[in-house]
């Protein structure tokens, strides 16, 4: 199947040419044909699967083929993409100006962490598209900066991931602020309990798209594991990229403050590196991920909260430098590799303290994963250490004993048949204390 089997207009298929695809991804195949007939969608895939595309392609096409609205409403909106992550929503808008490159369709992205003024302006000059996070646009729509009232098609982009992050009370407030009458779309790569009961209050009728099962990795990620003291993480790292010739290499951490250091150690390796997080400025983010994107960094250091919102095309390299405490966080770690078929790398560096981390991920994952073995980096099992040889002991002074049965003798030495004191004994020469009077102290604890 080709793109252009799906019903997609010539200015849409070109643009999808110059990004060097050919063939649609099955929840591309899937999804575009049921968006473009104008149906609700609950689609389950997980990250790196072409998602992305099979809700932006059928949207740009049906924005651009109905009548923009006249009055009031000329500047509003029309299509509204919900995202749980900054990253994710500036990758979700390239994509939107990326494919409708060759349509008259505007768009915009709003986040918070950045000034709200330039977003106000876009939104004043008026846009089709709009790709925003919960927070930011409840703001706008605070300030009435914002008008969601002509909305056609509202994009839920992975939901789960806005439900565990706590946006359920902003996404209704946001629903609220909508019109009744719109398509609705809900990506979600987990289906809780909670995801039921949003997509049973939000969708009508929806066609129901699975294309990957929960908690799998994508086929095309070869997972490795390398066992190595903790102390020794950092060089084995730097051995990997640079044996490896390694030019993109996506490294999660645990912490904010581990992803830093990290950082600062690969930098002075000679590895230009940098780290992003929650504690970073958005500028900060931004920037770092402009760079590893053009290759002007080799290694991006991320906390979890980029698990899910980097959207990085054909990155080969994922190492989980350390194990993420959530089993589940390693799947959406590595489908940062692996993505639209393409092949990718997983590797994690485990130490002794994660070895219940790792059955916990393999139990997930319901299969092992490969021990790789780097001799110089290996922990070494010792054999037990030789108990310490015995000093010789000096013979132990003991109360002389009977020579008939061995028993040690009691009171005053006995002189043997000769006369002479017998061996080891002292003849009392010292003159006796006086009855009753005591034996003065010596000075030395007994």
């Amino acid at each position: 199947m080709s793109f252009s089997d799906l019903g997609l207009l010539a200015d849409l298929q070109r643009a999808v040419a110059a990004q060097g695809y050919t063939r649609p991804t099955p929840i591309q195949a899937q999804g575009i044909p049921v968006v473009l007939e104008g149906r609700d969608v609950l689609a389950g895939a997980q990250t790196g699967t072409g998602k992305t595309a099979a809700f932006t392609l059928p949207m740009l096409q049906l924005l651009s083929q109905r009548k923009r609205p006249e009055g009031r409403n000329a500047k509003a909106p029309r299509a509204l993409v919900l995202t749980p992550t900054r990253e994710l929503a500036a990758q979700v808008g390239e994509s939107v100006t990326t494919y409708g490159a060759h349509l008259p369709l505007k768009s915009a992205v709003i986040f918070g962490g950045v000034n709200i003024n330039p977003q106000k302006d876009m939104l004043r000059r008026g846009v089709d598209i709009l790709v925003a996070t919960p927070g930011r646009l409840l703001d706008h729509a605070g300030q009435r900066t914002v008008d969601l009232s002509a909305v056609e098609i509202l994009v839920l982009d992975e939901a789960d991931r806005m439900l565990d992050m706590g946006f359920i009370h902003d996404i209704r407030k946001v629903l609220a602020l909508l019109p009744k009458q719109r398509q609705n779309l809900l990506f979600s790569a987990t289906y809780s309990n909670e995801i039921k009961r949003l997509a049973d209050g939000l969708l009508r009728n929806p066609a129901l798209i699975e294309v990957a099962r929960r908690n799998t990795a994508a086929e095309t990620v070869t997972q490795h594991v390398y066992r190595v003291k903790k102390e020794q993480k950092r060089d084995l790292l730097i051995h990997l990229i640079d044996e490896g010739q390694w030019f993109q290499v996506l490294v999660f951490t645990r912490t904010k403050h581990g992803a830093n250091h990290l950082a600062e150690h690969l930098n002075r390796a000679g590895i230009e590196a940098a780290a992003i997080h929650g504690n970073k400025s958005q500028s900060a983010r931004t920037k770092a991920l402009a760079g590893f994107k053009s290759g002007e960094l080799r290694v991006l250091v991320a906390t979890d909260i980029a698990a899910r919102g980097l959207d990085i095309d054909r990155l080969p390299h994922v190492v989980n430098f350390e194990l993420p405490n959530v089993p589940e966080d390693y799947v959406h770690r590595i489908g940062r590799t692996g993505r639209a078929g393409e092949a990718g790398d997983a590797i994690s560096l485990v130490c002794a303290d994660e070895q219940k981390m790792l059955a916990d991920i393999q139990r997930v994952l319901k299969k092992e994963i490969p021990t790789v073995p780097v001799p110089m980096f290996e922990p070494k099992v010792l054999a037990p250490a030789p108990k310490p040889a015995q000093s010789p002991r000096k013979p132990a002074q003991h109360a002389p004993r009977d020579a008939r049965n061995g028993k040690p003798r009691h009171g005053k030495p006995q002189n043997n048949r000769n006369g002479a004191a017998p061996s080891g004994a002292r003849s009392d020469h010292r003159r006796r204390r006086p009855a009753g009077k005591p034996k003065a102290a010596s000075g030395n604890a007994r």
